[in-house]
């Protein structure tokens, strides 16, 4: 696609800038008291925790808790990290509204804050949650690479800083990540099929390093935290199989009556310790059986999933539908958390006008499509295959791929429903839908103007 004269970047008008840059600011602004010092849930406790002591577990991403560690030199409690992602978050939507009106496109940067603003959003950034700051760094990038779409050397260097920011915050995050890396690259590096599919197994193999070499280089002590999903997944396996696949545990006598009573399509947590009433096959007891029998968790795992390809598809399908909100009969959803936990320090935000507003727009939003994010992947799919300005460097498709990849990237990984993973995903999606159509619309303007 060769860009027209209306898409190509023309002097910012300084009062314009001001505006703009004064208004996502202010915006900025109250959503920082909305929500200060910051939500805080059982995630985020145990992150805080471990920043406070300096000593780091993999159950969480230990490059955030160490980052937490390092902000506690800027005050005590979720503040600064509340900061943090609130400034990536609006610095990112400020770089893509500005690059927007750069080309003169206004209704664009519009949608773009107004996606921004959705209540939803406001309150999962008002979270500390790895989710909301990787969020916030994909979308800088984003930002960087709508301002300017072949980067200079430095802007190179700071996305590939934000990237592994990300990297190191989900162990998923490389699907997201690829899309964005690639088109950061030069242009010569993607210039043929066999230069772009050397180019993402490059990128790809380096992001998948970035968390184990942090953990380590953080010294994180290993947490288990793998046997949640080998867990959840021989528990799907067995449920819809029925067949015992669990390894040998001598305090469970029948895994296979009392995981029918266990297994829940929505998430893993009878498995887990902290449920009200958690299975007698839990994580501990999964966790004590492989070290006693000295069985390999992963080797079981995927034998478990060879021998059972069809019981594997459709626990994971049907747990994904739940996940994306395709389906809603069955056990309740998880629904978001408006307030802190309770945790040790007594870290609460305080009710005031302006969060009560957000929060009661943001539960009734999570029953429409805005908080269904099969809803914002099917938007993605159409803009993708109705719009062929979508597949091109700047028609929105870093964006779209991003959304999608990542939305995909949980139908194998996931063990949980709440709609804080896919909160890249509808940012993702959504943004890189107006970029596409405002790029079908800037093309059909071109025309007409040159047709004159």
């Amino acid at each position: 696609m060769r860009l027209t004269s209306s898409d190509q970047p023309r002097p910012l008008p300084v009062a314009a800038c001001i505006a703009l840059c004064a208004a996502i600011a202010a915006i900025a602004v109250g959503h920082w008291l909305a929500y200060r010092p910051g939500i805080i849930v059982w995630d985020s406790i145990r992150q805080y925790g471990q920043a406070l002591s300096g000593h780091y577990d993999d159950w969480h991403p230990p490059a955030m808790n160490w980052l937490w560690h390092e902000l506690l030199a800027f005050g005590s409690g979720p503040t600064p990290m509340l900061v943090v992602q609130l400034a990536f978050y609006w610095g990112g939507i400020g770089l893509l509204a500005l690059a927007a009106v750069r080309r003169g496109r206004w209704a664009l940067a519009a949608g773009i804050v107004a996606l921004a603003l959705l209540p939803m959003s406001l309150v999962l950034i008002g979270t500390i949650l790895k989710d909301s700051l990787m969020a916030g760094c994909l979308l800088t990038v984003a930002g960087l690479l709508a301002w300017r779409p072949v980067p200079s050397a430095w802007a190179r260097v700071a996305i590939g800083l934000l990237l592994v920011a990300a990297a190191s915050l989900r162990f998923n995050a490389v699907p997201a990540i690829l899309p964005l890396a690639l088109v950061a690259l030069p242009p010569r590096w993607i210039a043929s099929r066999m230069r772009l599919a050397t180019s993402a197994l490059g990128v790809a193999a380096l992001f998948l390093a970035v968390m184990p070499i942090a953990n380590r280089l953080l010294d994180a002590k290993p947490s288990g935290v793998e046997y949640s999903l080998i867990t959840y997944d021989l528990g799907g396996i067995t449920y819809y199989s029925g067949v015992d696949v669990f390894p040998a545990m001598p305090p469970v006598a029948d895994a296979r009556a009392i995981n029918a009573g266990c297994y829940n399509m929505v998430s893993w947590d009878r498995y887990a310790w902290w449920g009200d009433a958690p299975c007698a096959i839990g994580f501990e007891t999964m966790r004590a059986a492989f070290a006693a029998n000295r069985q390999s968790p992963t080797r079981w795992w995927l034998m478990a999933i060879m021998h059972h390809p069809v019981a594997y598809a459709e626990h994971r399908l049907g747990h994904f539908s739940r996940n994306i909100r395709l389906l809603t009969k069955g056990p309740a959803l998880p629904s978001l958390s408006l307030k802190s936990d309770p945790n040790h320090w007594n870290i609460v935000t305080r009710p005031n006008p302006l969060s009560d507003a957000i929060d009661r727009l943001a539960v009734d939003s999570e029953s429409t499509i805005l908080g269904w994010p099969f809803c914002w992947i099917l938007l993605g799919c159409a803009v993708l295959l109705a719009l062929p300005q979508a597949r091109h460097r700047g028609g929105g498709a870093p964006l779209l791929w991003s959304g999608l990849l990542y939305a995909l990237s949980y139908v194998p990984l996931s063990v949980a429903s709440e709609v804080r993973y896919h909160l890249w995903t509808m940012l993702a999606l959504g943004i890189g839908s107006f970029q596409a159509i405002d790029a079908r619309w800037g093309l059909r303007t071109g025309t007409m103007v040159a047709s004159r």
